[in-house]
């Protein structure tokens, strides 16, 4: 488990640094934003462009990212029809809700989870893949204040989005991207989730956890860190997987919020509160629901 608190470790610390930047005045006000731009169009973009390239196509039809995902398409629409019935939103603050309570942390814990927990990332790359093409651009379509085909048409062309494709078609190609090309994308891949992180933390100044969206922020901390896990393993067991793609499967669905929920709200300023808090409630509840999952299956 030394992986997975190693990566639990990193994520606090960045974010003490935001928090710290942010009360000295070093970071000041909504300059925050500013970090989540530069992310958003440039340095996210180049991390996913660079990871997706170097890894193996075969591994894109794994049947982990199909239970993952499916999980994903589940959890989001039972945080659609709970907010509906008991605490109606906007469209925005909706989708943001959904999407804390079902898209999860693929890098910064997920590559060490997998490593450590799993054995190997090889299910990891191809569910970020699936979250930045299909998932991202949904997201950005519902969350976007254009109207609605001109905010898909903005979510399709995004940098994420097309960084995301155009990488998948490198790989299934088989073409090899000359060092001098991918090295210099792999530096600025290596800035996003530090300036996350940051922004994360500088946000954090601005005001309490749970002081406003309490009910949407509780609802989808409960259903990221217990209902899509549960609802992983009734997929994966439905599909046919057992042993240790079945927890795999399961482990992944366990993980934190992504910080780039967080990153699209920050953005788009649509529904900051509930994906803030929930990224910090859920990466603190994670790490006990995984050491239970894998308690009871006994690993």
């Amino acid at each position: 488990m030394q992986g997975v608190l190693t990566g639990f470790a990193i994520i606090f610390a960045v974010v003490a640094v935001g928090w710290l930047l942010a009360r000295r005045g070093v970071i000041e006000g909504k300059n925050r934003l500013m970090f989540n731009r530069v992310a958003f169009y440039a340095s996210t973009p180049a991390l996913i462009f660079s990871s997706v390239t170097t890894t193996d196509p075969g591994t894109f039809a794994s049947p982990v990212v199909l239970a993952v995902s499916l999980a994903t398409v589940a959890t989001s629409l039972i945080y659609v029809v709970i907010s509906r019935l008991f605490f109606p939103q906007n469209r925005a603050t909706t989708t943001m809700g959904a999407g804390a309570s079902s898209y999860y942390n693929s890098v910064n814990i997920g590559l060490p989870v997998s490593l450590y927990v799993l054995g190997d990332a090889a299910h990891v790359i191809p569910t970020l893949l699936v979250q930045m093409s299909l998932f991202t651009p949904i997201i950005l379509a519902l969350i976007g204040s254009s109207g609605v085909w001109r905010s898909v048409r903005q979510a399709v062309f995004s940098p994420i989005v097309l960084s995301a494709v155009s990488a998948l078609l490198i790989s299934l190609s088989g073409i090899t991207i000359p060092t001098p090309i991918l090295e210099p994308i792999r530096i600025l891949g290596g800035a996003s989730v530090p300036m996350i992180l940051m922004s994360f933390g500088a946000s954090l100044t601005a005001g309490s956890v749970l002081k406003s969206e309490r009910a949407g922020t509780l609802t989808a901390t409960a259903l990221k860190v217990a209902v899509m896990p549960a609802c992983a393993f009734l997929i994966a067991k439905a599909i046919g997987l057992s042993g240790d793609v079945l927890y795999a499967a399961v482990v992944l669905a366990a993980l934190p919020t992504a910080q780039n929920i967080y990153n699209y709200a920050a953005t788009y300023r649509q529904g900051e509160t509930i994906a803030r808090d929930t990224v910090f409630l859920t990466t603190f509840l994670s790490l006990p629901a995984i050491l239970v999952i894998a308690f009871l299956f006994g690993r």
